[in-house]
């Protein structure tokens, strides 16, 4: 993995590390699929808000750059959100109104701010897929985790977002279970997210661990190198 893929699917994950968007993180991901719908709405918008600002960029004045793309990224929500309802309205119901909350998701304005009005196109699709990925991998986990703890299934009402053949996609893992309630309520989203931001965590440490290990290593060899001279 390139340090360029890596540092935003991973180092500096947008809902792990820089904790952004995190109401439509939390809110939506009681299933797998309204994660998984939520998530790949958001690479959409970035993805999409990255191409214009980079296009549109060496005729944008520095003084209007932010309302502007404040603009462009509700024009992309509203653009999607059309096309959710008349292409998958139930999913459309199910997400509510955390769809047009796009618009305010802190993520989609800093890298259009940051990393799209400062580089060409190709860079620029590519750091809002992948930012866009990074979150949406993070809202798929949180959703598929909370639904099997709180439903025992996986998957359930895929027909939402893959149509009819969906319905083959749900798993049920305990046919007779009475669910586990405050998985899939509120409180539920922030166990999860807590889980994962102390793996995390756990991860950096030891990669920072075995980093200095092998600077280590690294210098007792050029040591005894020295000393056999």
């Amino acid at each position: 993995m390139s340090g360029f893929i890596r540092e935003r699917l991973l180092d500096n994950n947008a809902a792990l590390v820089q904790m952004l968007g995190l109401c439509p993180l939390l809110a939506v991901s009681n299933t797998a699929i309204n994660a998984l719908g939520l998530g790949l709405a958001t690479i959409f918008v970035i993805v999409i808000t990255n191409v214009v600002v980079s296009l549109i960029r060496p005729i944008t004045y520095q003084e209007i750059r932010i309302p502007l793309f404040v603009i462009l990224i509700a024009s992309t929500v509203t653009v999607l959100e059309l096309l959710m309802n008349a292409y998958l309205h139930q999913l459309y119901l199910a997400l509510g109104i955390f769809i047009p909350l796009i618009v305010t998701n802190c993520m989609i304005m800093a890298r259009a701010e940051a990393f799209a009005s400062r580089n060409n196109l190709w860079p620029a699709i590519k750091d809002g897929f992948f930012v866009g990925l990074g979150f949406a991998l993070v809202l798929l986990i949180i959703g598929m985790l909370r639904e099997i703890i709180g439903r025992g299934t996986l998957f359930s009402q895929a027909e939402l977002l893959f149509g009819s053949w969906g319905e083959y996609l749900t798993i049920t893992f305990f046919s007779d279970y009475g669910g586990f309630l405050i998985a899939i309520l509120p409180p539920g989203a922030f166990f999860v997210l807590a889980l994962l931001v102390a793996i995390k965590k756990r991860y950096d440490l030891h990669q920072q661990q075995r980093d200095k290990t092998k600077i280590q290593e690294g210098a007792n060899q050029e040591n005894s190198r020295g000393a056999q001279q």
